[in-house]
């Protein structure tokens, strides 16, 4: 083989190689989804939206719970109204958010 097409064959060969690199950085093939990006653990994302939850009125509680066999935020309230509703979004951060009347929740007198 001439030195000249031995060049061209090297040169095919490593952009073919650098192709294939690229793509192995991007997760393979380039028909694949992109990979998610990495969410935050969910008992993070109530701490940072609990004061915020909690300071709309009628809202009594939130905590973790399980929507479609997922993780998900509940929002307890004492009573489901529109305008409530409303205001409380259906996800946060990627986490369905379930909203739950439950009353008026009060502490217990101890005596």
């Amino acid at each position: 083989m001439d030195p000249q097409r031995s060049l061209v064959v090297m040169v095919g060969l490593l952009w073919l190689v650098a192709a294939g690199v690229a793509c192995g950085q991007q997760g393979g093939k380039g028909d694949q989804e992109p990979r998610p990006m990495q969410q935050k653990k969910i008992e993070t994302v109530l701490k940072e939206h609990t004061d915020s939850l909690m300071a709309l009125p009628g809202v009594v509680g939130t905590a973790i719970g399980e929507c479609a066999g997922k993780p998900c935020i509940k929002v307890y309230v004492e009573k489901k109204t529109p305008e409530l509703l409303k205001q409380i979004p259906s996800a946060i951060e990627g986490y369905t958010v379930a909203v739950q009347e439950t009353g008026e929740i009060r502490a217990l007198d101890p005596s």
